[in-house]
């Protein structure tokens, strides 16, 4: 095992990537000779050459038609839109062509498309840089959506996501690029898709994340139980399709639930969550079910960003609301 840092974990299972299999292509905007503005690619086109490791026009909508036209010819593209604020401009093709492949053709085409962007707060981007949109691409069915929350996560959860044959959505957090560090295995390895994990163990409340929120509900779990309360961390991993059954599972073990996201509030992937468990295992819960999400409100200047973004403070708030409902 080695230390990591999350993005050093993304470059990692980009290179083995591209050393598996010679149909894998990555391409963007300053990818190649760069490395991409946070150096995700750094080195791979030295490496496998200019004609796998390339970049594109500042056209996001360029990059979807390619990727899917390559998608259909065989190869497995690997397309990075530079930061995740950009989707409207690329949407017809994610939305529109890629998303219905399969479907339009009887499931005699595959569409082994990866999605790569940056999400999220905690850097002072300028606008449109930080949108956490990950709520309008999980609406879309045969879309993918995957949030890793960690190193060892980000790594095999793109090489799961890169060996799928149908797209994949792959968001990347901002704030934990160079933040986090953590053990990640050696060599190629794969983590499922479609499962979620659970990052504490607990049994007085669950509390349900993913992404960049999960290190501030792990953070708030720590808070907890120095006043005796054990909290679950649900790390949802994949946001759709979702895990239920260890949704599931934890809500039927603690009884109470906190869904916690980035995001703002309206139509969020937690709204989502509560609404299965309340269709589910609504005979499973002690008390309502809390919620901490950012305001419904357009993504703050930077001046504001600390007021705006969620807090390990507001999570241990509501929990100890839900926890101490009667």
């Amino acid at each position: 095992m080695a230390t990591k840092t999350y993005i050093a974990a993304i470059q990692d299972a980009l290179d083995l990537a591209l050393d598996k299999d010679e149909n894998t292509l990555i391409f963007g905007e300053d990818v190649g000779q760069n490395g991409g503005v946070f150096r995700a690619t750094d080195g791979l086109q030295a490496k496998y050459s200019d004609e796998r490791v390339f970049n594109t026009p500042l056209a996001e909508s360029g990059i979807g038609g390619l990727a899917i036209g390559l998608a259909i010819t065989g190869y497995r593209p690997i397309m990075e839109i530079q930061f995740f604020g950009f989707l409207f401009e690329v949407m017809d093709s994610i939305a529109g062509q890629m998303s219905r492949t399969r479907y339009r053709f009887n499931g005699t085409r595959n569409m082994p498309i990866v999605v790569r962007s940056p999400y999220g707060g905690g850097t002072k981007t300028p606008e449109m840089h930080a949108d956490n949109l990950e709520g309008l691409v999980a609406q879309i069915p045969g879309i993918r959506v995957v949030m890793p929350a960690n190193p060892a996560d980000a790594k095999g959860l793109l090489l799961s996501a890169i060996e799928s044959d149908d797209p994949v959505v792959f968001l990347e957090n901002l704030h934990l690029y160079r933040s986090m560090k953590g053990e990640v295995a050696e060599g190629y390895y794969t983590t499922p898709l479609d499962k979620a994990a659970i990052a504490r163990e607990g049994s007085d409340v669950t509390l349900i994340s993913y992404g960049g929120s999960v290190p501030v509900a792990l953070k708030a779990a720590d808070e907890l139980a120095k006043d005796g309360i054990n909290a679950e961390v649900v790390d949802l991993r994949t946001v759709s399709p979702l895990d239920i059954e260890t949704i599931g599972t934890s809500v039927e073990k603690t009884g109470r639930v906190v869904v916690v996201q980035e995001a703002q509030r309206m139509a969020g992937i937690g709204a989502t969550v509560m609404a299965e468990i309340s269709e589910r295992f609504i005979l499973s819960l002690k008390a309502p079910i809390g919620r901490v999400a950012a305001p419904d409100t357009v993504y703050p200047f930077a001046q504001a960003e600390n007021d705006w973004m969620i807090k390990a403070d507001d999570v241990v708030a509501k929990a100890k609301e839900v926890v101490n409902y009667d």
